[in-house]
């Protein structure tokens, strides 16, 4: 039997019925602490529930194509501002009783931006919303969603380590406090000041100085920051490590 004979006899009915999802853990940094976006659901199962948004992957697509139109649907981006947005795949979810409906797949996505806008709830939703990681404790989330939360806040936080990503919950231009404060916020560790600034500077690639300064002095007064831009590295190398890892290796 030649290839073409084989798929047109080729019955899939004869295998247990899949579907695929796609499930994003979108982060974003507001009033200086870290949110992931939820959206409350609209219809069985889990009616009421607090969840990830995603949704099942359509004939037509790829799963990152998927990813960023359920991205998309809940924040309005579109265009240039959706491709600025970091998104990678994160997992994938397979229990057999993942999903009362049927036997479901869902391939999760990491994503993360600055700015990111107030989410609008599409028509599977009740209501959908930014909400603060250190607040995820009280609801009680659908699915195997709390267990996906988990997997990519530990993805985020060690991303920061050794890549140069936190400059993407940035503009374009930043001083080295705010890119600091990235790294306090996702870590949920205060940092020294002058060895981060160290650190920093000290890691080929990761920023570059843009020439200017800011248009102030800090909040006190002093001089005006230094303005920098991401670099072109890829990894950071040394690492910048989490504190609680930098003692351990120690």
């Amino acid at each position: 039997m030649n290839e073409q004979d084989f798929l047109a006899g080729y019955d899939p009915s004869a295998y247990p019925a899949t579907a695929i999802t796609v499930d994003v853990v979108a982060l974003t940094i507001r009033e200086g602490a870290l949110h992931l976006l939820l959206i409350r659901r609209g219809q069985p199962p889990y009616q009421g529930h607090w969840a990830l948004p995603g949704g099942f992957v359509q004939p037509d697509e790829d799963l990152a194509t998927g990813a960023r139109r359920e991205l998309a649907e809940e924040t309005g981006l579109g265009g240039d501002r959706l491709r600025r947005v970091h998104l990678e795949q994160l997992a994938s979810y397979g229990a057999p009783d993942r999903d009362p409906r049927m036997r479901i797949v869902s391939v999760a996505h990491l994503a993360f931006a600055p700015d990111l806008p107030d989410p609008v709830a599409d028509s599977d939703a009740d209501e959908a919303g930014w909400l603060p990681v250190t607040a995820l404790p009280s609801r009680e989330l659908a699915f195997d969603h709390a267990r996906i939360v988990d997997d990519g806040l530990e993805r985020a936080r060690s991303k920061l380590e050794y890549t140069p990503l936190a400059a993407r919950f940035l503009g374009p231009e930043f001083t080295i406090a705010e890119l600091r404060g990235v790294y306090e916020t996702v870590w949920g560790h205060p940092l020294h000041a002058g060895n981060f600034h160290r650190k920093v500077l000290s890691v080929p690639g990761f920023v570059e100085s843009t020439g200017g300064n800011t248009e102030r002095g800090g909040a006190r007064g002093g001089p005006r920051a230094r303005l920098y831009r991401a670099g072109d590295a890829r990894l950071l190398h040394p690492a910048l490590l989490r504190p609680a890892r930098e003692e351990t290796i120690r």
